[in-house]
């Protein structure tokens, strides 16, 4: 098992690059057929899900569209439990196929507080993708339409997730280590 050490935390490896790359194909699949005579709006979540949103696009082959948000809620390991907008949306959604790419969906009060604002603009039609979900960790459930992996209630980084800044680059996905779980 690989480790990585960021700021004053240590990371075990929790799932391999090839692992992450064959669930973000099977899931462009699904999408290429679900929108196989559309042409859907894709809103990637900012920071995080650019590295999935980013392999996610190299195995579509439907006509597709993205744009980017940044919303966010976290400091360090925990959530500050309100939300950050700092880039908004600029596309017009009405009568749109919208689709949310997220990294990660946890406590799921980003999207909580995101998805009335999207359906106010009256989408035909709004999906989420993501490709974690801490069932454990949900305190606002909101419908996910596809989920690459359900993880357990640990904190991770890498592959476009981070710790104060750091481990965003890393290809795998690494889980806080058992000896630094507060």
């Amino acid at each position: 098992m690989t480790t990585v050490k960021l700021h004053d935390k240590t990371f075990d490896t929790y799932l391999s690059s090839e692992t992450i790359q064959q669930k973000v194909a099977e899931l462009a699949g699904i999408l290429n057929k679900e929108y196989a005579d559309r042409r859907p709006l894709f809103i990637a979540i900012l920071n995080g899900s650019f590295m999935f949103a980013s392999d996610l696009f190299k195995h579509l082959t439907i006509d597709a569209e993205i744009s980017f948000i940044k919303l966010a809620s976290y400091r360090g390991t925990k959530s500050t439990g309100r939300i950050i907008t700092a880039i908004g949306l600029e596309d017009d959604l009405f009568d749109r196929d919208v689709v949310i790419l997220e990294d990660i969906v946890d406590t799921g009060r980003t999207l909580h507080e995101f998805l009335p604002k999207l359906h106010h603009q009256q989408p035909k039609s709004l999906k989420i993708v993501t490709l974690l979900h801490k069932a454990e960790a949900t305190q606002f459930p909101i419908p996910i339409d596809h989920v690459g992996f359900s993880i357990p209630d640990k904190f991770v980084v890498g592959y476009g997730l981070d710790y104060d800044g750091l481990g965003r680059n890393l290809k795998e996905i690494y889980q806080l280590a058992e000896k630094d779980i507060e």
